[in-house]
């Protein structure tokens, strides 16, 4: 349990909108890894347009900052 007291800790350390940014990459992953469990393709902007990247060439993480398995 210290080591969680230690985190939280630390985490005040760290600048508002470092913590922030950190919050929203962790929120687009989790969104765009659950696009592709349920099968549905995302949307990217590339080269000035809109391309749908279908589930399957979605590439992941092997994990999540929190831990979690994708």
């Amino acid at each position: 349990m210290k080591g969680r007291m230690a985190k939280k800790e630390s985490l005040k350390d760290i600048p508002l909108d470092v913590r922030a940014e950190m919050a929203l990459k962790e929120a687009v992953a989790d969104a765009i890894a659950e696009h592709k469990r349920q099968g549905h393709p995302i949307a990217v902007w590339r080269d000035g347009k809109t391309v749908l990247i279908p589930p399957e060439e979605i590439i992941l993480p092997k994990s999540t900052k929190r831990g979690r398995k994708i």
